[in-house]
């Protein structure tokens, strides 16, 4: 996605990216981009600096309060170390100043893509455990937190006031429902869902 006010600078770069194989679009102005829904698949935002209205930088801190989370490539025609660095700590991929080669487009787009890949990836993976432990009984919940602070069934069943073999049976529906091959897997799973 290319957001530019400059018709020509917009077309030019979503030639280059499509001479590539890449999809891309564009738009005018921030408002118009908003109105868009993010797309599907992996992305990448490409993001002149200076727009009427909203601009590039206003746009990445609106972003950033709705979680629209799209990597941004900046691109601007008046860049100051300033602004490049105030966008970069803010998350952007690149900071590019026009007139800049296409390659160095091309490689910054590359980035953001693979970057938005891998948090796609995350965010894919987040939801299917926080699926999978939704399924689980209250009991379960109990039961797969104090197996993630490594208690024994033993100690499980003492603490839960309930026989040994009880624990046994639920330790693995918790291990069968969250799709755990090992404890450590289990323990890993708890640290990305936040369950204390």
């Amino acid at each position: 996605m290319v957001v530019d006010d400059d018709e020509s600078v917009r077309e030019a770069i979503v030639g280059l990216v499509r001479s590539t194989g890449m999809a891309a679009c564009s738009h005018s102005s921030a408002a118009e981009f908003l109105r868009q829904r993010r797309p599907p698949g992996p992305a990448c935002l490409v993001l002149d600096v200076h727009l009427p209205a909203l601009g590039g930088m206003e746009l990445q801190k609106e972003m950033a309060e709705v979680a629209l989370d799209i990597p941004i490539v900046f691109i601007t025609g008046h860049g100051d170390i300033a602004t490049s660095v105030r966008a970069i700590k803010a998350g952007a991929v690149e900071f590019l100043t026009k007139p800049f080669r296409d390659q160095d487009l091309l490689d910054a787009i590359g980035e953001a893509i693979a970057r938005d890949t891998a948090m796609l990836a995350r965010d894919a993976e987040l939801h299917g455990l926080r699926t999978r432990y939704e399924t689980l009984t209250p009991r379960e919940r109990e039961v797969m937190k104090l197996v993630v602070d490594g208690l024994l069934n033993k100690q499980i069943a003492a603490k839960l006031g309930t026989r040994e073999i009880t624990v046994k049976i639920q330790r693995g529906r918790v291990m069968s429902k969250m799709e755990a091959r090992s404890v450590p897997d289990l323990v890993r799973y708890s640290q990305k869902l936040g369950v204390k």
